[in-house]
C-alpha cells in the first residue's frame, strides 16, 4: 500500500472519530493524530464542526496544535512552545519530518548548514541518518545525500496541507499555467495547419511537374508513330527529268 493511500485511509479514521466525540474527549484523539506515524495531513481533522468548537475553551490549545502539525514547523513550535501543549518524543518526530517537507516546497536543493539549524541537529551525521531513517525510509521524501557539496538534493517530497491563503496563489499559478498552455497550443495548431497547407502545395506541384512530363511523353510518341509524306514514283521521275534539262 502507498504512502498516499494508507494516509487517506488514517485521515478517514480519524475525521470519523472526530465527528462523534465532543469536548475534552477530543483531546486523546488529537493528540494520537499528531503523533501517528502514517499521518502527514491535518486540515481534514481541522474542519470537522466538533473539533472547531474547542476554540475559546480551555482545550482550545489543542486545536492551536493541529493547525501547527498542519501548516507548522519546528521553528515555530519553539516560538509558540509557552501557548502549545508540550510535545512527545513521536509528536517531535513528526514535527521535524514535516519541518524537511516544508524546505522541500520551495528548494530542491536543501544545504545541511540550514536543515541542522530548522531541525536543531548539532552534526552531519545525526542529519543524514534523520534523513534516511525518519523521512526516506518513511516514503515522505526521496532524494541524494550529497556529502561533498554537503546538500540533500530533493527528488520528491509528499506535500502538506495548504496554508490559509496559498490556495488562491495556486489557483492563479494554475491559471497562468493553463493560459500558457492554451497558447502554446494554439501556436501548435497553426504550424501544423501551415505545414499541412506547404504539404498540399508540394502536392499539387509534384502532380503539375508529373502531368507536364506526361504531356511531353504523349507529344513525343505521337510524333514518332506519325508517317512521312514521300513523293510518288511519276513525280519523282518528272522531278529528275527537269533536272537534267537544266
Amino acid at each position: 500500500m502507498d504512502i498516499e493511500q494508507k494516509q487517506a485511509e488514517v485521515i478517514d479514521h480519524f475525521v470519523k472519530q472526530a465527528s462523534v466525540l465532543k469536548g475534552p474527549a477530543l483531546v486523546p484523539l488529537i493528540v494520537e493524530a499528531t503523533s501517528n506515524p502514517s499521518l502527514f495531513a491535518f486540515s481534514e481533522i481541522l474542519s470537522v464542526p466538533n473539533v472547531l468548537e474547542l476554540e475559546g475553551t480551555e482545550n482550545s490549545v489543542y486545536v492551536g496544535l493541529l493547525r501547527l502539525f498542519a501548516h507548522g514547523t519546528w521553528s515555530d513550535y519553539k516560538s509558540n512552545a509557552d501557548r502549545l501543549p508540550q510535545l512527545s518524543a513521536d509528536q517531535v518526530l513528526k514535527l521535524k519530518q514535516l519541518t524537511v517537507l516544508t524546505q522541500a516546497e520551495t528548494d530542491k536543493v536543501l544545504p545541511y548548514s540550514q536543515l541542522m539549524q530548522e531541525l536543531d541537529v548539532t552534526n552531519v551525521r545525526e542529519l543524514e541518518d534523520f534523513l534516511i531513517n525518519e523521512c526516506m525510509y518513511a516514503g515522505i521524501v526521496r532524494g541524494k545525500l550529497d556529502q561533498l557539496q554537503r546538500c540533500f538534493e530533493v527528488q520528491f517530497a509528499a506535500g502538506r496541507d495548504l496554508r490559509p491563503g496559498q490556495l488562491g496563489n495556486m489557483i492563479q499559478t494554475l491559471s497562468d499555467w493553463l493560459s500558457t498552455s492554451d497558447n502554446m497550443l494554439l501556436s501548435i495548431q497553426e504550424k501544423i495547419k501551415w505545414a499541412d497547407g506547404m504539404s498540399e502545395s508540394d502536392k499539387k506541384h509534384r502532380k503539375d511537374v508529373e502531368d507536364r512530363i506526361e504531356e511531353v511523353k504523349k507529344s513525343l510518341s505521337l510524333k514518332k508513330l506519325q508517317p512521312v509524306s514521300r513523293p510518288t514514283t511519276s513525280e519523282g521521275m518528272r522531278r529528275s527529268t527537269l533536272n537534267l534539262v537544266e
